[in-house]
């Protein structure tokens, strides 16, 4: 769901404290916006004002997804930013840091291993049981990465003939964007051709909101993958309603579900969610699909430093719950004896 669609709807049903709610954004501005932007490859140095330059290297978390070392009066400071796997399916493994001076570092898995499960093991399970109750499948699933990797397994299993042939839709117009992008740009990935022709081709499009809503009068068997990935909006919150009553239906949680999210109060076992301002029963199984998240773990993320041969004078561990960024802050110290610490809200440190 657009912000435009979300507001409208909103206003419609009368639940918004705003009058009127408004888009967070119009299509208008967002196409002004890109103006402002400028490609600039991977590898490739950039300089700007003074003694300053950057450069973007592949990180392997989403499409496009970049590290960025900057070089500041000679001194080198890398943002990791969101990290991907070593042996993603789809995407290559993030290329290795050069010699730095500083590391800012992402902690989300920071301590938690993935468990060896085999994602299409598990997908094929869980269609094939719900399938079997007529049921319906919703997957809330991050439009860009997340939404192709499942539709990478559910092509394969189809291939093998491991699952049904049943219809399966993509709700989400972003995922719908990135899916057209990924034969496009073939040199950001593993797939051969065919494999992403077979890809983008295992799922019908749902284009417009006339669509979206008539998913939620058919019956099962079928399988929804929709955004948001932890169902904080998007068109994934109306089949969430129409769906999640019914148990003979399948909820299938496709990675990390952040703290105080619908994704992870269905994780905790809720048998209601808040939605548009309504309680929503729960009664479809929620199922967790294990290993299929694109952060690298802890155990990958200390791989990555040590294949990339750095000593940084000091580590700042971020974007993690504090538990997490902490765990990984002592791992990084206790394995190379790096000066690490996980900053505080708004704290400033002066690099020497």
């Amino acid at each position: 769901m657009t912000p435009k669609e979300e507001a409208e709807y909103l206003n419609r049903k009368k639940r918004t404290k705003h009058s009127p709610a408004l888009p967070l954004f119009t299509k208008k501005e967002a196409e002004e916006s890109l103006s402002k932007f400028e490609a600039i490859p991977f590898g490739q140095e950039k300089s700007l004002a003074g003694n300053f330059s950057f450069k973007f290297q592949y990180a392997g978390h989403i499409f496009g997804a970049a590290s960025i070392v900057l070089n500041i009066d000679d001194k080198i400071i890398a943002f990791t930013g969101d990290i991907g796997r070593l042996n993603d399916k789809i995407l290559y493994a993030p290329a290795p840091l050069p010699k730095i001076d500083y590391l800012v570092t992402e902690s989300t898995y920071g301590n938690r291993l993935h468990k060896e499960a085999d994602i299409a093991d598990e997908l094929a399970h869980v269609i094939n049981e719900t399938y079997k109750r007529n049921g319906v499948i919703m997957i809330p699933a991050f439009a860009v990465g997340r939404a192709q990797l499942l539709m990478y397994h559910l092509s394969i299993l189809k291939k093998q003939n491991r699952i049904p042939n049943f219809p399966m839709y993509l709700n989400s117009p972003m995922a719908t964007n990135v899916s057209d992008l990924l034969c496009k740009y073939k040199d950001i990935h593993k797939l051969s051709e065919t494999e992403c022709t077979d890809t983008c081709d295992v799922v019908t499009y749902v284009r417009s909101v006339e669509e979206s809503k008539a998913l939620n009068e058919k019956k099962g068997p079928m399988l929804i993958i929709s955004a948001s990935g932890m169902m904080t909006g998007g068109r994934i919150l109306h089949h969430l309603k129409a769906f999640a009553p019914d148990p003979r239906n399948t909820i299938l949680l496709a990675g990390f579900q952040a703290a105080g999210t619908r994704g992870e109060a269905l994780e905790r076992g809720a048998s209601e969610i808040k939605i548009h301002g309504e309680y929503v029963p729960v009664k479809a199984q929620v199922k967790v699909l294990d290993n299929i998240s694109a952060h690298a773990d802890y155990k990958e993320i200390m791989q990555w430093f040590s294949d990339s041969k750095i000593n940084p004078q000091k580590v700042f561990v971020t974007h993690g719950e504090l538990s997490a960024a902490d765990e990984l802050r002592r791992r990084l110290n206790e394995s190379f004896g790096w000066s690490t610490f996980v900053p505080t809200h708004e704290e400033k440190v002066t690099l020497e």
